[in-house]
């Protein structure tokens, strides 16, 4: 991605270390934008879920995203993008995890909006999206899934990392949008 992308940075970073976010951010510059889209994706119910695993996704996701907004030093005409998930609007009872998760994200991003302003904060909500996410997914269930979303999602398919990307660059462009979420799920909550 940074290939493609002329003047952008980036480093790897591991969200839920506490002091490499810190340090990562201590001795780089200003940034006018940061986006968060770290995830650990954990399905099952609550009985289902070890609380230790639970915990660890927590950890990965929500406080990832909570600890890069403690730490990162943003422009004060800059924007900090958040990355929930479908199911924060629309749960299942096999997800209940990470719609939990992803409602917490999404409530965090408000919140941040009104404590960093006049940085912006926002959120974008992705709905199924055809990632390396699902590689390790049986072929035939993975095949079948991308195919109901063909069949049932208004927009006639699944979503790409292209459309995430122009949600969040958009979010990045726009000077008046903060403590918003904006869905990107080809009409997923509304099918």
């Amino acid at each position: 991605a940074l290939a493609r992308l002329p003047g952008a940075a980036g480093r790897e970073l591991d969200a839920t270390d506490d002091t490499a976010v810190t340090a990562f951010f201590a001795e780089g510059p200003e940034w006018d934008h940061v986006v968060v889209s770290a995830s650990a994706p954990r399905s099952g119910g609550v009985r289902d879920t070890p609380i230790e695993a639970a915990m660890a996704a927590m950890n990965a996701k929500f406080f990832g995203a909570y600890r890069v907004a403690r730490a990162a030093r943003i422009a004060r005409d800059g924007s900090l993008t958040l990355v929930s998930g479908g199911l924060a609007a629309r749960p299942r009872a096999t997800a209940v995890l990470q719609g939990a998760i992803n409602a917490a994200v999404e409530s965090l991003g408000r919140g941040l909006a009104l404590e960093l302003a006049p940085v912006r904060v926002n959120t974008v909500r992705p709905g199924l999206i055809d990632t390396p996410l699902w590689d390790g997914m049986d072929r035939s269930a993975y095949g079948q899934m991308m195919q109901r979303a063909r069949e049932n999602l208004p927009a006639g398919r699944p979503g790409t990392a292209a459309d995430i990307g122009a949600a969040i660059l958009f979010l990045i462009g726009n000077g008046f949008a903060t403590g918003s979420t904006l869905t990107v799920d080809g009409g997923g909550v509304i099918a």
